[in-house]
């Protein structure tokens, strides 16, 4: 993943973040948040491992260049 996609990836969940700034209490604020980064953190990782294994034991990284 190149810096760029990241902040692609980001970007997308920018106005989402921001909407939780409208004033909900806290504990709605931390599950959607976490919710929020969970996605991002899951979009980054797959992106990072390229292709997922069929065998779910295996745990080889296919290294992506970025190029």
């Amino acid at each position: 993943m190149t810096k760029e996609e990241f902040m692609e990836a980001a970007g997308k969940r920018y106005e989402r973040l921001h909407a939780l700034n409208d004033g909900r209490d806290f504990y709605d604020y931390e599950k959607e948040f976490i919710k929020i980064w969970e996605d991002l953190g899951r979009e980054v990782f797959e992106k990072n491992i390229n292709t997922v294994s069929e065998d779910r034991r295996k745990k080889k990284l296919a290294v992506a260049t970025g190029k």
